[in-house]
């Protein structure tokens, strides 16, 4: 039984469907150390803090 062009092109469809669920169900997921990346912003301009010290906008040298 010969295979149509139509059933090749739906069976693709349905794959990729499928693995966007999965890749969305990944994205839900809670992966370890975001708490700690979320923390090392500054929670006044949003910039990423190096260091130990206040970021540059506390400190005046803001560009």
């Amino acid at each position: 039984m010969p295979v149509s062009a139509s059933d090749v092109i739906v069976k693709i469809v349905i794959l990729f469907l499928v693995f966007m669920v999965v890749m969305a169900m990944f994205g839900k997921f809670r992966f370890p150390g975001q708490q700690r990346l979320a923390s090392a912003r500054c929670k006044n301009c949003g910039r990423f803090r190096l260091g130990k010290g206040p970021c540059d906008c506390r400190k005046g040298k803001a560009k």
